[in-house]
């Protein structure tokens, strides 16, 4: 099959590989769209980050070159033996984890947080960005007819803003601030207003981006250059700061105003991934019992955004900003979400199918 593998930084070829081979579990997919991620960028920018290079991943047993791609959308064309409730035919999305089963996190059902996970589409066992992917069946979950492929390959981006929600014990009514528009604000958006939020900010500098939170749900737009956050969601609230914050930044400006921004024992959850250190006074939330909390990936939240994706409480419209071919995924995916139109775009979608575009 045709597929995308890292070899280095900046080194991403189209080449024929072996497909999956398919085991006991394991289910074979025909893959339809695979959605361009961050961390995809990031690896093909400043890679190795979490790519094995020399040494393997404890689960896959390999190193680089690897498949990129975890976003996926596709067709089941092949099962193995022992899968009971996916047949040939369905039509599916994956759950990119490797995980071992076997360690504390995995034992108390917290797969997300096991101690040797790896995610597929980079640690060697296979990835989105090919003609053919597959993962174990607890980790495929089937697609209602109502929800198209293409929109498909974007329930993974938004169930990282389902669990986030789920960390902050978010209830019907509550008020919000997500801090950033990208694809993780977006979808945590999303996430809210199906949720029941009553009101949500969304903290975004002047760019097209704004425009992008608007159509998400988010009931005002904040640009921290122009106002200043924290005092101006307390005025929006009665003077009490907002329910819950979620950052999606990594920047310390914006992690701090959303703290600040937060009611008394109110939940900041940290979505974003950090390249540097912060300067933190605890007071800041010891004195208001405030909550700091991490969230990583998701767990048991596919069938939730994959429900309110398919009758339509999540609509994601307008994330498709563009679709390319498997072979123009170098030029006109990495290389334009590296330059200067970075900021138009929500989600670029690849297809090894030309049929599809």
């Amino acid at each position: 099959m045709k597929a995308a593998l890292w070899y280095n930084r900046k080194d991403v070829r189209i080449e024929e590989t072996k497909d999956p081979i398919i085991s006991s579990d394991i289910v074979k997919v025909k893959v339809k769209w695979c959605g361009i991620c961050g961390s995809d960028l990031h690896e093909y920018l400043a890679g190795p980050i979490l790519i094995p290079v020399e040494h393997p991943h404890p689960l896959s047993k390999t190193t680089a070159p690897v498949i990129l791609g975890h976003e996926f959308s596709g067709e089941v064309v092949e099962i193995g033996e022992n899968v009971k409730n996916i047949k040939v035919g369905d039509r599916v999305v994956g759950e990119p984890m490797v995980v071992c089963g076997k360690c504390p996190a995995c034992l108390e059902g917290k797969y997300n947080l096991c101690w040797s996970v790896g995610a597929y589409g980079i640690c060697g066992t296979g990835g989105g960005f090919a003609e053919y992917a597959s993962l174990p069946e607890r980790f495929i979950h089937k697609i209602p007819n109502e929800l198209p492929f293409d929109k498909a390959a974007l329930v993974e981006p938004i169930t990282v803003g389902m669990h986030s929600i789920d960390r902050a014990n978010f209830k019907i009514g509550e008020t919000a601030l997500v801090l950033g528009a990208g694809p993780i604000g977006l979808g945590t958006i999303e996430c809210l207003k199906a949720a029941g939020a009553s009101f949500v900010a969304c903290l975004q500098r002047k760019s097209v981006r704004q425009e992008y939170a608007k159509n998400a749900g988010a009931d005002i737009i904040l640009d921290p250059n122009e106002v200043d956050i924290p005092s101006t969601i307390k005025k929006l609230t009665g003077g009490k700061g907002v329910d819950a914050v979620f950052e999606t930044t990594g920047a310390e400006s914006c992690f701090l105003a959303g703290l600040n921004s937060l009611k008394s024992d109110g939940t900041l959850v940290v979505t974003s991934i950090w390249e540097d250190s912060i300067k933190l006074n605890p007071n800041l939330f010891v004195f208001t019992e405030k909550k700091i909390v991490g969230t990583m990936g998701y767990r048991n939240n596919y069938p939730s955004t994959i429900s309110l994706m398919g009758n339509g409480k999540i609509k994601a419209d307008g994330w498709i900003t563009k679709k390319i071919h498997l072979d123009d995924l170098v030029k006109e995916g990495f290389e334009i979400l590296a330059g200067i139109e970075k900021k138009k775009h929500i989600k670029i979608l690849v297809t090894p199918d030309k049929n599809l575009l």
